[in-house]
Formats: C-alpha cells, structure tokens, sequence
C-alpha cells in the first residue's frame, strides 16, 4: 500500500490508540503497509528504543501518588520521577503514576526491579530451587533452578509485572514497558523510585 492509500482516519485511529504524532503515524502505516496492529507495534518499539536513549537523564522531579483500597483497609504511596516540573504536571505523568499505585494494590509486588533484589534473598530462593531440582538429571539442574529464580523475580517485582488493566487486551504489557511508553510520549526520562504497601493489622 502506498502512501496515498492511508486514510486520514487510519491516522486518526492509530493517533487515537497509541497518542503518537500524526506523521509518526502516517509512517508507520506506510511501513507497515496499512496493518494498525503492526503499526501499534512498530511505534511501541519505537518507543521503547527513544525511552532507552533517556534513561540515563536525572529525575529530580516527579509525584507522590496514594492509592486507597478495601474500604480504606490496603493503602499504597508511590514516588515516580520524571525530569521538569513541567511533566510532572501533565496528565498523562498523573496518570501513569495513578496507575503504578493501582497496580502495586493488586499485583503487591515486594521491589521495583530485579536490580533491588538483594543477593541473599537470591540465594535462598536458589537454594530452595535446587532442592527441588536434586532428582532432574544434573546437566539440566542448573537451568531448571536458573529459569525458576527468573519466573519468581518477575512475579515479585514491578517493573516486571503485568499491567493489570490491559487484562482483556490481546497483549498485556510489563510495567516497564508501560513506563517506556509514557517516557516517549512525554519526552522525558520517568522512574519509579519506590513504593510502600500498608495493609490494615500487618
């Protein structure tokens, strides 16, 4: 398909679906010869790829968001960063930090990334893997307990948890790539710094 043969709702509907610019939009339909879904893809990819570039910027700006729960029984405070004042006051920054503290009330995760766990909580998870694996044939053991410490790193922390309201869609994104979106829509590096889980009685 060329490019005259994109229709300006396309656009319309890819803008509408993904918050990309008009032109970025057009080209990735191009791209992708008028295929929405591949175009969704390729600008997410996009996304992430120009969100990486970021990374390394300073956040000294940014939001503590609450979230309260169960009829005031579970509560989350969160702290995400972002560059300027500026973003820190847009919608769309307000939004996903509301969103980082609805998904640690119903996911309860225990650290932000992989790179918070402590090595010893590594290490006592691997040693329980290990038992577990002391009957598999001992080329595999090492893949086995290797594989199962990296299915429970991604259940227990944030970045790598599913984003709970893309439940009902075709593809749930991680947080992480939830964040990198939003980086690349606002322009700016954003962090989650930490969070705080209060539950009634614990």
């Amino acid at each position: 398909m060329s490019t005259t043969q994109i229709s300006a709702q396309q656009v319309k509907e890819l803008r509408e679906r993904t918050g990309a610019g008009m032109m970025d939009c057009k080209r990735a339909l191009t791209e992708t010869e008028g295929d929405i879904e591949q175009a969704i893809d390729l600008l997410r990819k996009q996304g992430l790829s120009a969100a990486a570039k970021r990374a390394g910027r300073a956040v000294n700006e940014g939001a503590v968001e609450s979230y309260i729960h169960q009829g005031g029984r579970l509560g989350v405070l969160v702290e995400v960063n972002c560059e300027t004042d500026f973003v820190a006051r847009t919608d769309r920054f307000k939004q996903f930090a509301r969103d980082v503290a609805l998904n640690v009330a119903a996911m309860k995760p225990l650290y932000v990334s992989v790179d918070d766990v402590p090595e010893d909580y590594k290490d006592r998870e691997r040693a329980i893997y290990v038992e577990q694996a002391k009957d598999r044939p001992e080329a595999a053991r090492e893949k086995i307990v290797e594989g199962k410490l990296a299915k429970h790193l991604k259940e227990i922390c944030l970045l790598e948890q599913p984003f709970f309201r893309d439940q009902t869609e075709k593809r749930q994104r991680t947080m992480e790539e939830l964040r990198a979106e939003t980086s690349s829509e606002v322009g700016e590096n954003i962090s989650i710094r930490r969070f705080v889980i209060y539950q009634l009685g614990q």
